[in-house]
């Protein structure tokens, strides 16, 4: 309503929830939204987190004494994975709006019931694919409604984490899939999202192989955490957290409330995810994508390719390029009869991940256009994160598995 703020309140503390949804929100949407509330399982966590965020609103270890006190429109929440439906969910029942980070859940029962809630409540699940606003993810976009490749029929698609980026999830509580449901829904959730925008198109059935090829057993020394570890001087991985002192008042100085460590050993044995995945997705429309994830590359980015009934569209987009200028994307459209036209787009800008953050959270917050239909809710967040559901059954399974067949949306 006009010159009415929208109150939210906010559940975890971790680094998603205290910068992109906290302070940046704090400071580039103050005008609009208010902070009503913070609720976090750590007292330390949440006290650091309200004064990194620049607000003055209480804090809560219980949410639905949270939900209570402050009755926000709507909760933000970006806790471990594995409690998104949880307090999304809970969220709807007592009332409010949802903005969910991604993944919507990690598995088909947890996406099952926000479905569910959100049909039976009436309230509004917003999931966060900032994703979809980059402008390489844009202009393939405008190329494939061009039509000048007619109808597409297949997509490779290759996405690589570096050992930085990649390694940095086998540090945290991501390394267990019990809490991310492992990286084919924590990150390629984003990549089947892109996928499904790109392509207009809905899965129908995947088969899918992994494996742990770098980290966790993959070792002949491990400790604890890198902090004090005797074996730094020969690992390539080490890691100097005490030179972060974001990371140093967030987490560490917090470990004692709950006992989670940042900096964990990337060889510590517990590790149950996959570093290298491969699968194969047929969609309604008969496209069939080949898509692999690598988390222990020498650089970071991907390659998708577009085979269709007139031609192909080639993109490479890498983050860290040794051998080009950083932050650009190479378009190569070739005809099946014809010359290749190639072009590079510019795609950092302002705000994060490339400036995608600020125009989603522009619709978001101030309902700015959306003639692409970015905005995502429950019906794109279930389709992405089933097929990385999916991919996981198959792989623990030995068999392809049908998208029916895990949740009816």
């Amino acid at each position: 309503m006009a010159g009415k703020k929208l109150k939210v309140a906010l559940v975890g503390t971790g680094s998603r929830g205290s910068t992109m949804w906290g302070k940046n929100v704090v400071d580039n949407y103050g005008d609009v939204v208010e902070f009503v509330g913070l609720s976090d399982i750590n007292s330390k966590r949440l006290a650091f987190s309200k004064s990194y965020i620049g607000v003055d609103c209480p804090t809560f270890l219980d949410f639905d004494e949270m939900i209570e006190k402050t009755k926000p429109d709507t909760v933000i929440v970006t806790t471990v994975d594995c409690f998104h439906a949880k307090y999304a969910c809970r969220a709807m029942e007592l009332g409010c709006d949802v903005i969910l980070e991604k993944p919507m859940a990690i598995d088909e029962k947890m996406c099952q019931e926000i479905l569910d809630t959100e049909r039976k409540t009436g309230k509004k699940v917003t999931v966060t694919f900032n994703a979809r606003y980059g402008a390489t993810v844009v202009r393939t976009k405008d190329i494939l409604n061009s039509g000048e490749l007619g109808r597409i029929t297949s997509v490779d698609f290759s996405w690589y984490l570096d050992t930085d980026h990649g390694a940095s999830y086998f540090r945290r509580w991501h390394a267990l899939k019990e809490k991310s449901g492992s990286l084919l829904l924590h990150k390629s959730t984003h990549h089947f999202d892109m996928m499904n925008f790109w392509l207009n198109a809905e899965p129908v059935e995947v088969n899918a192989y992994g494996d742990l090829r770098h980290y966790g057993f993959n070792s002949d020394f491990r400790s604890d955490r890198c902090m004090g570890c005797p074996h730094k001087s020969k690992c390539n991985y080490f890691w100097d957290i005490t030179k972060n002192d974001f990371h140093m008042k967030l987490y560490v100085n917090c470990e004692e409330e709950d006992g989670y460590i940042r900096d964990a050993c990337l060889y510590r044995e517990k590790i149950n995810i996959w570093d290298t995945m491969s699968l194969n997705v047929r969609y309604h429309n008969d496209v069939i994508m080949n898509y692999s994830e690598n988390a222990c590359m020498p650089y970071e980015g991907y390659r998708v390719a577009f085979n269709g009934t007139k031609g192909r569209l080639d993109v490479q987009s890498f983050a860290r390029q040794p051998w080009d200028v950083e932050g650009q994307a190479e378009f190569r459209l070739t005809p099946l009869f014809g010359k290749a036209k190639t072009y590079m787009l510019q795609q950092n800008e302002p705000g994060g991940h490339g400036g995608a953050d600020p125009k989603m959270q522009d619709m978001i917050f101030r309902n700015a256009p959306d003639p692409l239909k970015q905005a995502a809710g429950t019906r794109d967040g279930a389709l992405s994160i089933l097929i990385g559901i999916a991919a996981r059954r198959s792989i623990e399974q030995g068999h392809p598995i049908v998208i029916d067949d895990l949740v009816k949306i």
